[in-house]
């Protein structure tokens, strides 16, 4: 089977040295093992998608060397069989996955707000800064049929079963999850109609048929809900590896900073784009030294290392 992984971004913002980072791992394991690489572009989140955003980030990457087999392209056009490559435009199959939930008991409307949890002061507080959604909070009787006219002012959440979920990071190494005490049932689709991350990532990974997902450290708490809903979905998950983040000096994260730290600041200062794939080759493990060089010149380096599951922390500019 052809290994198929994948780039996805949020159009909220230009690309950083941590996104550029993200997405060069990504493409150097697809890469070293003869496999096709997919760009999505994740604009659910509409009032923060920032107009003309998925296009400098195309522009971005295809500066910095990277490129991709599937997914949009600069310009608008499309490229792959899994068009459209915007989630935007891909709500009918995650409302498909939503029916096939309820009809598998899976799923239910949930009228409870995040001041009701935050009223559970006793709890234990989990990944959301919020208790676990408790099992008691579960409509006892809900009609069989109740998703054919589903309700208009209440979320829609997933019933999560008791247990651990356990996966193989190749950065992370074993990790295990009881997502039932750690966050509860979780939304799927908010009051306000849009459909929540966790859906809309597990929907399109499966339907794209998305092998292996390389992604940064502050998405890992997601990824033990993502393999529940897929096996729902009674489909296996792809391999998932969690990078560490770069954070600035200060401890906060790249993606916090205005200005210096983004590829577009980056080229106007003169930087070359080898420059920047060495210094990235180099953050991962892959050389010795942050040499510059093309992104070609570090697959036959490619490999997984602990090393790379730790945050990375700027002591300085490292290109002044």
């Amino acid at each position: 089977m052809t290994v198929r992984g994948r780039y996805a971004p949020s159009p909220t913002g230009p690309i950083h040295l941590g996104n550029a980072r993200t997405a060069l791992a990504a493409w150097l394991s697809v890469r070293s093992q003869h496999g096709a690489f997919i760009w999505r572009v994740e604009d659910l989140d509409g009032p923060r998608v920032v107009a003309g955003a998925a296009e400098e980030q195309m522009r971005d990457m295809a500066w910095l060397g990277l490129d991709w087999d599937e997914g949009p392209q600069p310009g608008g056009a499309e490229l792959g069989p899994h068009a459209p490559y915007f989630q935007s435009q891909r709500g009918d199959l995650y409302e498909a996955a939503l029916a096939r939930l309820a009809q598998s008991g899976r799923l239910f409307p949930c009228r409870r707000s995040r001041k009701d949890l935050r009223e559970l002061a006793s709890a234990p507080h989990g990944a959301s800064g919020l208790p676990a959604y408790p099992r008691r909070w579960r409509p006892s009787n809900l009609g069989p049929n109740w998703f054919d006219t589903p309700p208009t002012d209440a979320a829609l959440r997933f019933q999560v079963d008791e247990g651990d979920v356990c996966f193989d990071d190749p950065a992370q190494g074993r990790v295990c999850e009881d997502t039932a005490s750690h966050v509860g049932d979780f939304v799927l689709k908010r009051r306000d109609g849009v459909y929540a991350y966790q859906l809309a990532v597990v929907v399109d990974d499966l339907a794209m048929q998305i092998s292996e997902v390389v992604r940064g450290a502050d998405l890992l708490d997601s990824t033990a809900r993502q393999i529940a809903l897929m096996a729902a979905l009674r489909s296996p998950p792809p391999t998932f590896a969690h990078l560490g983040l770069i954070l600035a000096p200060d401890g906060e994260k790249v993606s916090k900073r205005e200005g210096g730290w983004t590829l577009a600041a980056l080229r106007e200062r003169g930087v070359s784009a080898e420059h920047v794939v060495g210094w990235l080759g180099w953050t991962l493990g892959l050389t010795d030294a942050p040499d510059p060089c093309a992104p070609a010149d570090l697959i036959i380096r490619w490999r997984w290392m602990p090393r790379q599951a730790a945050a990375f922390v700027l002591d300085d500019d490292p290109f002044g």
